[in-house]
Parts: C-alpha cells; sequence; structure tokens
C-alpha cells in the first residue's frame, strides 16, 4: 500500500490492486495554499463539510463518496464512519466531524479528520486496532500536539503520520509538527511525500513517519 500526503488532511492512499482513495480534498484560498488537486480517485472520504476537507468536485475519476457515520462497502473496502465532533463543545463550536476507518491490504486505516476533542471508550472500541493512523496535530481548530499524543497512546497505532499542522503552504494560526514529534521515539522523517507500507514489515512499537506536501 502507497500513502502520500497531498497537504493538509488530504492523503492518497492506494492498494496494491490499484484502488485509490482520497481523504478530505481541500479548497485552495483562506489560507491553505497548496497547490491544486487534480489526482484521480477511486473514492473519497470527507469528515466534516468545511471547504479545506470537502472539495470533492476536485478529485477528478468520478469517485464515490463517503462522508457519514455507519458502515459503506465500495469496490471492495469496507469503511466504517464514527461521529465525533470539531471541538470541545459536543459541536456547538464548529459541528461534527466523522473518524473513517478502513482496511486496504490487511492493513486498518485510521482517519480522524479534524477532530477536536479527546476519544471516549466507546468511540476507542468502535475505532478497534489500528495500524496506520492519519493524526491532526496543529491545534486550535483540532486537538494539539499535547491531545495528539493522548490519542496516540490510546489508540496505539503501528504507525502514526501527523496531519493538519502548519507550513509554509499553511496559513491558519496553527502549530507546526516539531510541537508534536517533541520527546518522541522511533521518528522517521522522509524527504518525500509518500511511502510504503506492508503488513509484515509494520514496526512492534509506534513509529512516527512525517512525510512532506505533495502539492
Amino acid at each position: 500500500m502507497n500513502v502520500k500526503w497531498l497537504g493538509h488532511a488530504s492523503f492518497l492512499v492506494t492498494s496494491e490492486k490499484g484502488v485509490k482513495i482520497i481523504t478530505d480534498p481541500y479548497s485552495t484560498g483562506g489560507g491553505i495554499d497548496y497547490g491544486r488537486i487534480e489526482e484521480v480517485a477511486d473514492i473519497v472520504t470527507v469528515s466534516h463539510k468545511h471547504g479545506d476537507h470537502d472539495n470533492v468536485a476536485a478529485v477528478k475519476g468520478k469517485p464515490e463518496v463517503v462522508s457519514t457515520v455507519g458502515s459503506k462497502r465500495i469496490k471492495g473496502v469496507d469503511f466504517k464512519g464514527i461521529p465525533s465532533y470539531h471541538d470541545e463543545a459536543a459541536g456547538r463550536q464548529r459541528g461534527p466531524n466523522v473518524i473513517f476507518c478502513f482496511t486496504l491490504d490487511e492493513m486498518r486505516i485510521c482517519h480522524l479528520g479534524d477532530l477536536g476533542h479527546q476519544l471516549d471508550a466507546s468511540q476507542i472500541a468502535e475505532i478497534g486496532e489500528v495500524d496506520i493512523l492519519l493524526l491532526p496535530v496543529g491545534g486550535v481548530y483540532t486537538i494539539d500536539a499535547k491531545g495528539a499524543t493522548k490519542v496516540c497512546e490510546k489508540l496505539n497505532p503501528k504507525v502514526v503520520i501527523p496531519m493538519h499542522y502548519k507550513t509554509a503552504k499553511c496559513g491558519y494560526p496553527i502549530a507546526g509538527v516539531d510541537d508534536f514529534l517533541q520527546g518522541r521515539k522511533n521518528i522517521r522523517q522522509l524527504n518525500a511525500s509518500e511511502t510504503e507500507f506492508k503488513k509484515d514489515q509494520l514496526p512492534s512499537a509506534t513509529e512516527t513517519v512525517v512525510l512532506k506536501h505533495a502539492l
């Protein structure tokens, strides 16, 4: 499986059989200066209806969209949408957020979207075992580095890939990735936007993989 960070909370995940999934495609402008998404995908997940996460129209290939809680099977991939919130006030500030879990090449991926609070016991149980966790770390609009660290400890993924943080292409008043990396062990910072994962090669202790945005 190949995981490519396009930018912000948007990833292109490609299975060995060529199924392509894009998470939370962004619109450019308003502080988001990443390049335009022009990738082709079979499926798009949308965690919530904000412009920096739901620009499905940018994705080529007439993808099917997954944007609601519950279970859905598309092109042989089982998706599970778990309800959560964009803030610590049960959605009263920024609305709902859907956590998406799906399995490709026998690896379970969890994209937390714009999670704004700590997970409760029922959410942790619904998420279950995680191989690759796509985790917001920038704060302000999502959990911050400290909160992200707690979520990571509770889910105990094999791999965590930070997202939704300050970069030269993101003008939001959020923190960069360094706050999250401070004090972490087993960090792999790649000079690339994408990397391959295989089930039998996943680390035994949580590895943090930092990608460069592709766009």
